[in-house]
């Protein structure tokens, strides 16, 4: 499979995945399941001895884990787990109690509730029904061209050269099914069609198949989504070689699959509860963060850039401090640039009394250079090479020295490793942004023993848990700001997209990739306003802020400089108006956030969230929801204009007022002044009005903007609890608050079937 573009100079990576072995041509070696017998039968699983095309025996496992979840296990000894579980458990499966498991005339029924798996023992075959009967997907048991060739790799394992390389499945697509997830991926958000490779890449930005952030989950509009249980370079292929069968490769001790039923919301938070629930971040997190840039700095300019903020009169809770706090050619040993940098408590005092929080740079990474590596190195603290010593690597493609890669299998080596992280954060700094953590090598050695490619992976889970552990002992919550993560990773909030290219097609490339990632179970995601590489035009600044401003967290960063003043006088203006819009809508977003924060529901919505029945919504990937409420679709092209599909129902614009029946299609074009938002007919949307800061202090004087005439209420969360917002009938509408929010009142926007008046009251 050509990861490289042909007859270009190859991109070099430090870690490039690992490719599985090419049987040779009549070589035998495919041995998938024929039959199977029941070994053992529990009220929530059933263990099956099966027997192969080549006359082996594997093991099969089906159980009930959950309501609406099955897993499905095939190994060679029933003992068998995925290499990763050496070092952590991805995931954390239960018992379903209402399970019901049975055997009639050669028939196995595993029954979760909302799925149920039906096995027949021979021949073997395996389909997997939802509560009504309906089919939602079946093995494929293999499909041979004209030639008897085999096309796709059914259930079971292969072997070359006589050694077991891989496990397989294979099921039947429909061929108008579509598919999304598979983690932040800035390819089209329907991967019909596609190849994903669950490989963390120091992938150079977000324009190509490449990503940061690979979580093997994908969901399909037929009602289920499939989540793969390994930390190994598992192989998707969703009917791209064969356009009627989806195939999962997975080079591994075992193959575990769990098969989850429902609507996308359901998958989500079922899946959730499977790995983790993701982590709220701190109030203030969803304020504007403003970077110095990956450019040099010292505490002068620093503490200047904060003055400037508050004077412009720039919304902004949190400054990023990038790469050189610390000492040129020394990364990422946590060391202060003592020249540039001589009194950092005093910086962080200055900047809390002026309401500001910092961010700093840091990566899992130590150069030879640095004086801590030596220590690190004697101490054994570093990955190895499999015929001994460091593996001192390039992992800055020649732009630093060759570093050490920190091995988070020693305990030792993470003891360490945060007594560095200690020290910046007891002197002032919030948070840590944790970048790289892609760049393990496959012919790495771990402490653990573990090889590269088994912890490729997994390596970033473990680096950034060890960071929000620190984290959360200095100041009390877990937060970091990541660049790479992997099946489980929503429990460190919050993630960015990485080094994106400052172009158009970079802005619509990062749309994808939010979309995908909430659908892949994590909510509280950012980028790069403006793209990372590069400085962007004018109009493109604008047009990247408006979408920063509408996306979940939202920082300014990269290569060339962020700041609004360096722009024109215009440029500053509008933009300052995008970030006032979205302080505007402070308590909405906080309130999306808490409700993601418990049901894994992104926030970041890609429009299958809310209508997983209308086949536009799987392929429609420049827009989205913010929340359930508002729709937005971010000018992506210099002309301002756009075609917007609007899901079924009625929709305001944000800016005419004017009411639009959904389930079309509409020619939108905007000045740079607006941009394409819609807010849902009916929906009731607190705000307030706009500050500098978003802190961490409850919301005051919240009003609530009622968009048409309503047929729900609302919830406000806070850092002070939920306030329930009732809507009671009569001759005038009534909303009825319970809770501690500070509602000032009700704002009825004028629209088109809006009522008169609205009352407000508080309950009690």
């Amino acid at each position: 499979m050509p990861y490289h573009p042909p007859l270009v100079q190859r991109e070099y990576f430090v870690a490039p995945p690992p490719e599985l072995p090419l049987r040779a041509y009549g070589e035998e070696g495919l041995s998938t399941v024929q039959f199977a017998a029941v070994v053992a039968q529990q009220p929530a699983s059933i263990a099956l001895r099966a027997t192969t095309s080549t006359g082996e025996e594997l093991y099969v496992d089906l159980a009930a884990v959950a309501e609406g979840v099955v897993r499905a296990r095939l190994s060679a000894v029933p003992a068998a787990r995925p290499k990763v579980a050496r070092v952590l458990e991805l995931v954390n499966a239960g018992v379903y109690e209402h399970a019901r498991v049975s055997v009639d005339d050669g028939v196995v029924l595993v029954d979760a509730g909302s799925v149920r798996a039906v096995a027949t023992l021979n021949p073997w075959s395996l389909c997997y029904l939802d509560a009504t009967g309906r089919a939602l997907v079946s093995q494929n048991r293999g499909e041979r061209d004209i030639s008897t060739r085999l096309r796709n790799l059914p259930f079971g394992r292969s072997f070359v050269d006589g050694e077991p390389v891989a496990y397989h499945e294979s099921f039947t697509s429909s061929p108008n099914e579509a598919f999304a997830g598979f983690g932040e991926r800035s390819a089209p958000l329907n991967a019909q069609g596609q190849r994903p490779l669950m490989w963390n890449f120091d992938a150079f930005g977000a324009d190509s198949i490449r990503a940061y952030k690979n979580i093997p989950i994908y969901l399909s509009n037929r009602g289920y989504g499939v989540l793969v249980n390994s930390g190994a370079p598992v192989e998707f292929d969703m009917a791209q070689s064969t356009h009627g069968v989806v195939e999962f490769v997975v080079p591994d001790d075992a193959l575990e699959y769990f098969l989850v039923a429902g609507k996308p919301v359901e998958i989500l938070d079922r899946y959730n509860r499977l790995t983790s629930r993701p982590a709220l971040p701190p109030k203030w997190a969803f304020g504007t963060w403003i970077s110095s840039g990956f450019a040099r700095d010292d505490q002068q300019r620093f503490v200047a850039r904060a003055a400037k903020i508050r004077e412009h009169g720039i919304p902004c809770d949190v400054l990023h401090l990038d790469t050189y706090w610390q000492t040129g050619r020394h990364w990422s040993d946590m060391r202060w640039d003592e020249a540039n940098f001589p009194t950092p408590e005093r910086m962080f005092a200055d900047l809390a009394e002026q309401g500001f929080r910092v961010c700093l740079w840091m990566n899992p990474y130590v150069s030879h250079e640095s004086p801590v590596f030596a220590e690190a190195d004697e101490r054994g603290f570093f990955l190895r090479r499999s015929g001994g010593g460091t593996y001192v690597a390039d992992v800055w493609h020649g732009y630093q020295p060759a570093s050490g890669i920190l091995d988070f299998t020693n305990p030792e080596a993470v003891a360490w490793w945060k007594g560095l992280l200690r020290g910046p954060l007891r002197a002032g700094a919030a948070l840590y942004k944790t970048d790289f953590g892609e760049g393990v090598p496959a012919d790495a050695v771990a402490y653990n023993g573990m090889t590269g490619t088994e912890l490729h992976n997994a390596y970033t889970l473990l680096f950034n848990d060890a960071v929000c552990e620190v984290t959360r002992e200095v100041h009390g919550y877990e937060f970091v700001w990541a660049r790479s993560s992997f099946l489980g990773g929503q429990r460190h909030s919050a993630q960015w997209s990485g080094d994106v290219q400052t172009s158009w097609a970079g802005l619509g490339a990062t749309i994808r990739g939010g979309a995908s990632h909430g659908l892949s179970g994590v909510p509280f995601w950012s980028h790069d306003a403006g793209g990372f590489n590069g400085r962007p035009s004018d109009d493109l600044y604008v047009r990247w802020a408006q979408f920063g401003a509408l996306s979940p967290l939202l920082r300014f960063h990269g290569t060339k400089t962020r700041e609004l003043w360096e722009f024109s006088a215009e440029v500053e203006e509008l933009v300052v108006r995008a970030l006032k819009i979205r302080h505007h809508l402070a308590p909405y977003l906080y309130s999306a956030a808490v409700r993601s924060s418990r049901t894994g529901e992104p926030m970041l919505r890609a429009l299958s969230v809310d209508d997983p029945d209308d086949p536009v919504a799987w392929n429609a990937d420049q827009e989205y929801r913010f929340g359930r409420d508002l729709l937005v679709a971010p000018v992506n092209d210099p002309s301002g204009e756009r075609m917007v599909y609007l899901p079924a129902g009625r929709w305001v614009d944000y800016w005419t007022r004017v009411v639009i029946e959904g389930g079309r299609y509409v020619r939108t074009r905007h000045g740079l002044e607006t941009f394409p938002l819609f807010v849902r007919y009916g929906a009731v949307i607190p705000t307030v009005e706009p500050g500098q800061r978003i802190g961490n202090d409850p919301f005051v004087a919240i009003t609530l903007q009622v968009w048409g005439r309503p047929e729900a209420g609302t919830t406000i969360s806070d850092v002070n609890g939920d306030t329930v917002v009732q809507l009671r009938g009569g001759a005038v509408a009534t909303l009825v608050a319970t809770g501690p929010a500070d509602i000032s009142g009700v704002a009825v926007i004028d629209v088109d079937g809006a009522p008169a008046e609205i009352r407000f009251v508080r309950a009690g």
